[in-house]
């Protein structure tokens, strides 16, 4: 039995990625560098990539 993957590169560190089935517009988080990436583009099993800048919310402290 085997199961679909994708693969891409994450922008900032260069890791290899392989992952389940994913659509564009979803996000993961490089296992390597923690950067949260969203998919921009799905293209023959490969998968492009962008950073996603995340807001870290102040609490006031």
């Amino acid at each position: 039995m085997s199961t679909a993957t994708l693969t891409g590169v994450c922008p900032e560190c260069e890791t290899d990625l392989t992952t389940p089935p994913l659509v564009e517009g979803e996000t993961i988080a490089c296992p390597e560098c923690m950067l949260t990436l969203r998919v921009e583009e799905v293209v023959d099993g490969h998968l492009s990539f962008r950073m996603v800048e995340v807001q870290l919310r102040d609490w006031g402290q």
